[in-house]
């Protein structure tokens, strides 16, 4: 799991209040539609930036690709997420079809639906989740390898 830009040119004690790397990693995914938890590994990121009170964006630079926040107590939820979204935006449209020639629109209109970015209020070193709530990576067009950017700032 490499982790990347981590190095700001400033020593810990140093850096501007509000200044902290944006560091990123990758996550392989193993299925076309997928929703993996990634919150334990955004909040090891957030314990190693330093950063103790502000927020933390979670961003997927990618257009078949997004995150949310959703319930992970059940996986079941996850199941009925990409269920629903499997019917609201089908693989065949009637009467014509979609016309991007990669053939995967169905995953790009997924992708606008869910989002490409999430925010986290930090209290403490710590991600502010409800009891239930998790950060997920959403696969729509894999099994692909997938780039997941945090950044954390103080305030």
């Amino acid at each position: 799991m490499p982790v990347r830009g981590e190095a700001t040119g400033f020593p810990k004690s140093a850096r501007p209040l509000n200044m902290v790397s944006m560091i990123s990693f990758d996550v392989s995914t193993r299925a076309h539609t997928q929703m993996i938890d990634i919150t334990d590994r955004v909040q090891s990121l957030l314990q190693r930036s330093g950063v103790e009170n502000g927020m933390c964006v979670v961003f997927v630079p990618h257009t078949t690709a997004g995150v949310t926040i959703q319930e992970n107590a059940d996986p079941d939820v996850q199941h009925d997420l990409l269920v629903a979204l499997a019917h609201a935006v089908p693989d065949e449209l009637p009467g014509g079809g979609y016309r991007h020639a990669e053939g995967n629109s169905p995953a790009h209109l997924k992708t606008s639906l869910v989002g490409s970015s999430v925010t986290v209020l930090v209290e403490g070193g710590e991600l502010v989740l409800g009891t239930w709530q998790g950060i997920y990576l959403c696969e729509f067009d894999g099994p692909r390898t997938r780039r997941v950017q945090v950044k954390a700032v103080r305030g």
